[in-house]
């Protein structure tokens, strides 16, 4: 098990102690079973699977996107930049990537994985933000009120854990449909994992993108 962290904390990534040629960040959720009653069990209605995605931006030295990825009819697609989610599984530097779309939660364990190969990453990269988002979670009401057992985890090359952050919602997250979840950002020659534990109320990447772009 790894240093559990609280929002606000960070832990070095030190060389010497971890593999970080490949660093795993796992994502895992479970979606909280309302209590119905014997009645509402047999009738009512089947709750609707929660979709959460893992995202990562690779920011540059002033925490913006730099690339939005190719052009398609004058319009930037956010596919093949400096994003990595569903629809761009892997940064074309090849040293990030997404393993699979979980759409459930379901099963124990990460439900996603973003792998990112820390010592070979270009030097251009000074940090990568990691964020879970419920897909189309405002158009249809879902929340992270409703998620819980949410964390996310670092593991190194020789699968271990080094660093794990917990966040489980509540009341206090019911107009939130997005988190930014952690970072890994550069610090001297080696990395620091940090938790942030910053809520949105938006969800898609858009949206999310804000706070990141050149302005």
């Amino acid at each position: 098990m790894g240093v559990s962290l609280k929002k606000g904390q960070g832990v070095s990534l030190r060389k010497e102690e971890n593999d970080l040629n490949t660093l795993t960040m796992g994502l895992g959720w479970d979606v909280a079973t309302p209590k119905r009653g014997l009645l509402g069990s047999l009738f009512g209605k089947k709750e609707e699977e929660y979709d959460l995605d893992a995202i990562a931006f690779l920011l540059d030295e002033n925490r913006k996107v730099v690339n939005f990825g190719r052009e398609a009819d004058g319009k930037i697609s956010l596919q093949g930049g400096d994003l990595v989610f569903f629809n761009s599984m892997k940064h074309p530097s090849g040293k990030v990537w997404l393993t699979g779309d979980n759409r459930t939660g379901a099963g124990d364990g990460d439900d996603e994985q973003i792998i990112v190969k820390l010592n070979e990453l270009p030097a251009c990269y000074h940090s990568i933000v990691f964020m879970a988002s419920i897909y189309q979670g405002k158009e249809k009401g879902q929340n992270f009120g409703k998620i819980k057992n949410c964390f996310i985890r670092a593991v190194d090359g020789k699968n271990k854990e080094i660093a794990r952050y917990d966040i489980s919602g509540d009341d206090s997250y019911s107009q939130y449909h997005a988190i930014t979840f952690a970072e890994v950002v550069r610090d001297g020659n080696s990395w620091k994992f940090n938790a942030i534990g910053t809520p949105h109320t938006d969800s898609s990447i858009v949206d999310l993108l804000r706070n990141h772009l050149n302005q």
